[in-house]
């Protein structure tokens, strides 16, 4: 297995998914990256950004990953999110459902800046203090459709999931649809709640971003699914929540029904007194819920039961 090294540089940073750029890192199975990545506002990108390709999130990649089709799935290991010692975070006058129904569009645009403790995991601003909980805001995959694509909304392919609880230590599993994989990332966020209210988190570079990249040959994954140290979850994606919200369940009771080896009524009831749906972003055009199977929840016969990681 071979360790790979990235820096943010204008050829390994675009702002868009699409199955036409070209690989900035070809990988194996198994193979780590290793890398430091922009805050998703391209500070200190160091050159002029092209539109519209630059229009998105400043991302590092595409990383093709050799062996990987349509239908496989990657599961990427995120072993390490260490951030940079300052970031930002906005609210105000910009387009979404948060802003106008409380009344925030007109009234401007605030910025919050913030100070990073990676030693003691606090950052600070306005007299609070938060914890500070790294993850990547941006794991994701270009859609088997031609053309460029934005990097706002979440897809089954992944993307702009904005989950809090895919820190170090969690295993994110995403479909491919197209040859390679062709992943990008980045979007730091040191802190952020469930939902990402404001718009934004605590965006920031990362002084380091570690990720080992592993190959599910025929998966057959509709949606995103993550290992997380706070439990199993199942993702859904759409501009509606509800929508949204039962994606994830189906996926989540489909996994109970093919782990536990339980019918359809069993896992739906099953799920009912141990999932826990959460709203994971409503900033980004495709609403996010992820249904979530706590760790230690469940046990049989006094043993925990767990979802097992695809093979």
């Amino acid at each position: 297995m071979t360790t790979h090294y990235m820096s943010p540089t204008r050829a390994t940073l675009h702002g868009h998914f699409s199955a036409a750029l070209a690989p900035a890192l070809e990988v194996d199975p198994g193979d780590t990256i290793r890398a430091r990545t922009l805050s998703a506002y391209w500070d200190d990108a160091g050159f002029e950004r092209q539109h519209p390709l630059d229009e998105g999130h400043a991302l590092l990649g595409p990383v093709f990953v050799r062996g990987a089709k349509a239908g496989d799935a990657l599961a990427i290991d995120i072993v390490k999110v260490r951030p940079a010692r300052s970031g930002r975070t906005a609210a105000g006058d910009f387009p979404s459902l948060v802003n106008d129904r409380l009344g925030l569009t007109g009234r401007g645009h605030q910025r919050i800046d913030w100070e990073i403790d990676p030693e003691t995991m606090v950052a600070r601003a306005l007299g609070f203090e938060v914890p500070v909980q790294p993850f990547l805001g941006v794991i994701g995959m270009p859609p088997a459709d031609t053309g460029i694509h934005s990097t706002n909304p979440p897809r089954p392919t992944g993307g702009n999931i904005d989950c809090r609880e895919l820190v170090a230590g969690s295993t994110l599993v995403l479909p491919v649809a197209v040859t390679g994989g062709l992943l990008s990332f980045g979007d730091g966020h040191a802190a952020q709640g469930d939902g990402e209210v404001g718009g934004t988190a605590i965006e920031c570079a990362t002084d380091e971003a570690e990720l080992r990249v592993g190959l599910i040959e025929a998966a057959n994954l509709k949606t995103p699914e993550a290992h997380t140290p706070l439990g199993f979850m199942t993702f859904g994606f759409s501009p509606d929540l509800n929508e949204a919200l039962m994606i994830a369940l189906e996926a989540m009771v489909e996994r109970l029904q093919f782990d536990l080896e339980l019918d359809r009524v069993k896992a739906t009831a099953l799920a009912s007194v141990s999932i826990d749906l959460r709203v994971t972003q409503v900033a980004n055009e495709t609403l996010g819920v992820h249904a979530l199977l706590p760790a230690g929840r469940l046990r049989r016969g006094g043993q925990v039961v767990s979802i097992r990681k695809r093979l």
